[in-house]
């Protein structure tokens, strides 16, 4: 089984994303409340600028919400 690629998103500066830290978002790479089960919250970012971002869908990443190439690693 492969690990999921990053999400690209177009964040939008100043504005704060709620980026699913468990993995059981429907809506991912954000919160949709699923993590109410289990004891892992959501991360809140905050888009320092206007850009594409590639936000991590394994959640793996050591730069939480960005991917920063782990889903490549074994």
């Amino acid at each position: 089984m492969t690990n999921p690629q990053p999400i690209a998103i177009e964040a939008e500066a100043g504005k704060t994303y709620f980026w699913c830290a468990c993995g059981l978002s429907a809506n991912q790479p954000f919160c949709d409340g699923s993590h109410k089960s289990t004891a892992i919250t959501p991360m809140a970012w905050t888009a320092p600028e206007s850009k594409t971002v590639f936000m991590c869908a394994c959640k793996k990443t050591g730069n939480a919400p960005l991917c920063d190439g782990s889903h490549n690693r074994p």
